[in-house]
């Protein structure tokens, strides 16, 4: 289960400045994060079709986001991507 404050700490790990909470890196894995603790659920639970259609709905945002910050900004999408452990 995600806390407070594991969420602070990805934060802080994926800022880019001091108060940033906002940016595209930091939400994406924020939304990462996310995703995997519903992708463990969601093997206990193979049932549980709303989280599954919560799940499909975080992964179409991170994939928004992605998209985003690769024409944004190539060097960070690639850092991020590497750092975060993805597929792309």
């Amino acid at each position: 289960m995600r806390t407070p404050r594991k969420k602070e700490k990805i934060i802080k790990e994926n800022q880019t400045h001091e108060k940033d909470t906002g940016s595209a890196e930091v939400q994406i894995a924020v939304t990462t994060s996310r995703i995997k603790e519903l992708s463990t659920h969601l093997k206990k639970h193979p049932k549980d079709r709303h989280s599954r259609r919560g799940l499909l709905s975080m992964v179409n945002q991170r994939r928004k986001l992605l998209n985003f910050l690769a024409k944004d900004s190539p060097t960070s999408y690639k850092n991020l991507v590497k750092k975060l452990g993805l597929k792309r």
